[in-house]
C-alpha cells in the first residue's frame, strides 16, 4: 500500500511514510471489510461515514507539513485511522468526533493498540476546541459549504489548516490555508469526494 500508493503518488515525507508504516489500517475498519482494507479507495464505517482512502489521508497531513510537538486540531475522528497517524508523527492530537458511537470506538481501538499524544472527544468540530487552542496544524475530514470562522480564530500564527470545501452532492476541493500575523493565504489544491462536515451551523 505504502509504495504502489503513496511513494509513488508523489508522497515523500519520510516522517509520514515512516508514520503510515507503523499503523495497520485494517485495525480501524469494520469486520467485513478487512479484506479490502489496503485499498486505495474510502470505505464505510458505519453511520453514513467513510475512513478515506490512504492517498487523501497522506495527501492532506503532508500538506500541513507538520513536525514532532505540533499541536494538531482534527475535525472528524472517524475511525482514527488519521487520528493515529498524527500520533505517530509526534503531534499533540485533539480530535473531535460528532456521532457518539464512532468517538467511543475510535477511542477504545486508539487506547487499546496504544496510540499516545492523543484526547479525543465527541462534539460539533464547527466550534473547534478553544480550550486548546491554539493549534500549528488543523485538518477537516468532512466537506464544508464554508470555512468554519472558529477554527481559523483556532489557528496559531504560521499554523496551516487544510479542509474540503463545496456541497456533499457536487464539486469540492482541498482548501490550504496559512494564518500569518496580518493576513491569511488561501491555496486551492485537488478535487476530492468526501462525506457532509455534521454541524447544525451547516444545512445538509
Amino acid at each position: 500500500m505504502i509504495r504502489e500508493q503513496i511513494i509513488a503518488r508523489g508522497i515523500h515525507d519520510k516522517g509520514l511514510i515512516k508514520a503510515m508504516r507503523s499503523v495497520d489500517r485494517s485495525l480501524f475498519v469494520p469486520k467485513e471489510c478487512k479484506e479490502s482494507a489496503f485499498g486505495d479507495f474510502p470505505l464505510h464505517i458505519g453511520f453514513g461515514q467513510t475512513i478515506s482512502q490512504p492517498y487523501i489521508v497522506a495527501y492532506m497531513i503532508e500538506q500541513l507539513h507538520l513536525v514532532r510537538g505540533m499541536k494538531v486540531l482534527e475535525i472528524g475522528t472517524g475511525s482514527g485511522y488519521q487520528t493515529a497517524i498524527l500520533s505517530r508523527l509526534g503531534c499533540q492530537v485533539f480530535s473531535i468526533e460528532s456521532i457518539s458511537e464512532l468517538a467511543r470506538t475510535a477511542s477504545k481501538t486508539l487506547r487499546i493498540r496504544g496510540f499516545g499524544n492523543i484526547t479525543l472527544k465527541e462534539g460539533d468540530g464547527y466550534a473547534g476546541w478553544p480550550e486548546q487552542a491554539p493549534y500549528k496544524g488543523i485538518i477537516v475530514s468532512a466537506a464544508a459549504p464554508k470555512i468554519p470562522r472558529p477554527l481559523m480564530e483556532q489557528l496559531d500564527n504560521e499554523g496551516r489548516m487544510i479542509i474540503p470545501i463545496g456541497s456533499p452532492y457536487g464539486v469540492q476541493r482541498l482548501i490550504r490555508l496559512t494564518k500569518n500575523e496580518n493576513s491569511i493565504t488561501r491555496e486551492s489544491l485537488i478535487p476530492v469526494r468526501f462525506v457532509p462536515f455534521v454541524s447544525d451551523r451547516f444545512p445538509f
